[in-house]
């Protein structure tokens, strides 16, 4: 070998250790970057909302630091001692570590140090959770989500640290902490890691991004595209009886990303788990944009992350708050701390949306990082615009072509529709197709239930899920939709449901003053077609916007159908007579039925069958067309439950014997009344009858008579429902012709 060609490789040698060297000074680099803290540094005390949000972590921080570092062995499930200090923990490492790079203030250094080795000394030999409960076990926690967590967490505080400490302090944290740590979770756990779930995501995000940190290629590769001999078989399962293998299934991070979400952003385990699962979704990109920008993760499947931001946001309420789809808990929304660093990631590398700064306004918090700078400059310059929530159709599935969700909004969320008829929803899902929930502004009035859980509350079951999350919360009968012959669709296993979905029939949502949406279901019984049409109207008779619901059933056979409304609010009254037990009885054995109380029975006494109620102020009438032998029941949630788990919320059930029917409803708000001064204004319904005057096996049509004479028809093309399809229909002697999936028009 020549002279020269040895100088040549000794000059790129060098220029490979000098590459080596400069890549090791990147640090911070995950979510805050060298240039981007400089820039915060230049800003602080300009930009009001990031300093408040500043203050606000300072004064959080220093108070914990006073109180001294604490790692107490792990004992407790969630909400116990053990666990929320341990997750109190790596919040306050994260914070920390921002605040020593903004600031420079070597205190928050020290105590991110002096906290990482008490973990270093307790890592080593530390067993798994003495906990059995999970399909996981952790080693901090009681499942390896929420190791998982603090790993997340927790690397974000070291890149914040990195170049501070010394190589010998880094080789002793990374051998005997992080790389230990990160096998544990992944290599140890692979039933945990080698998924396509929200546990996976975490668990692909925590050790992705301490890779990052240590640059580790092995680990990034792992986070990103799974184990590749993880000896898992197909069809295990969690603890859900969810699966964690599928037969050819793909694993890993971008896996995660490509399998649960639609093109449209929707996240198939719905919206609480999406939430949850947004902060590692959007941190670990975050610090790929960063480190490995040749990914282009935020362009990864057509930008889907950035998309998922904002059909989130449009899975809320009036007031911010998640629709409870599949397993959720109510009350949790936007300003939760995932959707402030959504929302602030969303801006920054989506193209600056301004209808995103209103939400932040709300939040009234950033993220201390480059994308939270970013927000708090541009609503400090008045570029913020209200984020408009309009009617919404996402599609569920990898291709979009699972089903779906959709939401119908009337006058500036006065009415909001939600209609679900989505895939099963991975084992978070429900069993609940072409249910609906529908809210008037942030108050529900026609509920979904929710999940059965008291999420991190140590003295309900350890905070976990409790049993009446399968028995009842998951069943078919605990939601506002059709149930045949008592059994929840799809008899309640998850392995009938994940292979199935419904799908979309119709949708029109053009017009503000009639919305329509309709979807069937052909699995949920065998031999049975659901058919189910939601319709959100205004009519000048009545001066708030209505709802027209119609459930077609179409069988192979005679069944039994109970078509529940979970209502919330007082009972007014009835236009039919009923009687009330003063001893209840439950209304079934399984399938949840056995959690319901029969309160009240009654008998239709004419073709509609009206149900009044009470909600914060405003009336509402459920008006259905009935038949004479069917039954009216009131129902309570409540049965079989001696730890008091489940509210003992009411519901409002029409029973039917039959084997093809329409169940046609109408549910109008109407009227008001003031506690203060105690006037009631428009509390009677202004429908005056509601008929099925066409049912075959193409076309429903429903007539809708309002007080004042006021006769109005609506027609459901139930096949052929192209845009440009002609109709043509004879009813009662009257010729309809129309184009398009659905006719709506006035009789006279």
């Amino acid at each position: 070998m020549s002279i020269k060609h040895n100088i040549v490789l000794f000059l790129s040698f060098l220029g490979f250790i000098s590459c080596l060297e400069v890549r090791s000074q990147e640090h911070p680099s995950l979510i805050l970057t060298q240039s981007g803290v400089e820039k915060i540094r230049k800003e602080l005390g300009n930009v009001p909302l990031f300093d408040a949000t500043l203050k606000k972590v300072k004064a959080e921080v220093d108070a914990e630091i006073a109180l001294g570092i604490e790692t107490p062995i792990p004992k407790d499930f969630s909400g116990g001692y053990t666990h929320e200090k341990h997750k109190r923990n790596f919040l306050i490492m994260q914070k920390a570590g921002v605040l020593f790079q903004i600031l420079k203030d070597e205190t928050y250094a020290v105590y991110i140090r002096n906290m990482l080795f008490q973990y270093e000394a307790m890592y080593k030999d530390l067993p798994v959770h003495p906990q059995t409960r999970s399909y996981a076990r952790g080693k901090l926690f009681w499942q390896c989500l929420n190791d998982s967590n603090w790993l997340v967490y927790t690397s974000q505080a070291y890149d914040c640290i990195y170049d501070w400490l010394s190589k010998k302090e880094r080789k002793k944290l990374e051998k005997n902490l992080f790389k230990p740590f990160a096998d544990f979770i992944s290599v140890e756990n692979p039933q945990f890691f080698n998924r396509v779930h929200n546990h996976s995501t975490w668990g692909n995000a925590a050790v992705g991004m301490i890779g990052l940190v240590m640059q580790d290629d092995e680990l990034i590769e792992r986070a990103l595209y799974g184990l590749q001999d993880d000896g898992l078989p197909v069809g295990a399962k969690d603890n859900d009886g969810g699966l964690i293998r599928e037969e050819g299934q793909q694993t890993g991070f971008l896996a995660n990303i490509d399998e649960p979400f639609s093109p449209d952003g929707y996240y198939t385990e719905g919206p609480y788990y999406q939430r949850y699962a947004m902060y590692p979704f959007l941190v670990f990109a975050e610090a790929l944009q960063n480190v490995r920008p040749d990914l282009k993760i935020f362009e990864h499947k057509k930008g889907v992350l950035l998309k998922s931001v904002n059909a989130l946001l449009n899975l809320t309420d009036a007031d911010g708050k998640f629709f409870p789809l599949n397993d959720g808990q109510k009350g949790m929304s936007y300003y939760s701390r995932e959707l402030v660093t959504a929302v602030d990631i969303a801006y920054y590398y989506g193209g600056l949306n301004p209808q995103l700064l209103s939400i932040a306004e709300k939040q009234n918090g950033v993220l201390l990082d480059d994308s939270g700078l970013a927000v708090a400059l541009a609503v400090r310059d008045g570029k913020s615009k209200p984020f408009e929530k309009k009617s919404i159709n996402l599609t569920d599935g990898s291709d979009g072509k699972q089903g779906g969700v959709g939401v119908l909004r009337a006058d500036n969320e006065e009415l909001t529709l939600v209609f679900k008829y989505a895939a099963q929803g991975l084992s978070h899902g429900h069993y609940d197709k072409l249910s609906f929930s529908m809210y008037n502004q942030g108050n529900e009035v026609i509920q979904d239930y929710g999940l059965a859980r008291f999420v991190n509350i140590e003295q309900k079951g350890g905070g976990n899920y409790l049993k009446e999350n399968k028995t009842w919360a998951k069943q078919s009968i605990a939601h506002n939709t059709v149930i045949q012959n008592e059994s929840s669709h799809y008899n309640g296993k998850y392995e009938i449901g994940s292979k199935h979905h419904s799908s979309l029939n119709f949708i029109d949502i053009s017009k503000e003053d009639f919305q329509i949406i309709s979807a069937k279901e052909e699995n949920a019984y065998a031999g049975t077609l659901l058919l189910r049409t939601l319709v959100m109207l205004k009519n000048s008779k009545a001066q708030k916007p209505l709802v027209l619901d119609v459930m077609k059933v179409v069988s192979n056979q005679k069944n039994q159908y109970d078509f529940p409304f979970y209502f919330k609010g007082q009972v007014i009254e009835t236009n039919f007579d009923y009687t009330t037990y003063n001893t209840m009885q439950t209304l079934g054995e399984k399938y949840g039925y056995q959690h319901l109380w029969l309160e009240a029975k009654g008998k239709p006494v004419s073709e509609v069958s009206q149900f009044s109620f009470l909600n914060n102020e405003v009336f509402y009438t459920i008006s259905t067309a009935t038949n004479a032998n069917d039954e009216l029941l009131f129902t309570r949630i409540g049965a079989n439950d001696p730890e008091f788990n489940l509210r003992r919320d009411a519901g409002y059930m029409i029973r039917r014997n039959a084997q093809n029917t329409v169940f046609a409803s109408v549910i109008e708000p109407h009227g008001g009344y003031s506690h203060v001064s105690e006037f009631s204004v428009d509390a009677k319904t202004h429908i005056q009858n509601l008929k099925v005057i066409y049912d075959d096996e193409d076309y429903t049509a429903i007539n809708i008579v309002f007080t004042g004479g006021d006769e109005k028809v609506l027609i459901i093309a139930n096949k052929n429902t192209g845009k440009l399809k002609e109709h043509n229909l004879i009813i009662n002697d009257k010729v309809f012709n129309w184009k398009g999936p659905y006719h709506y028009s006035i009789i006279k």
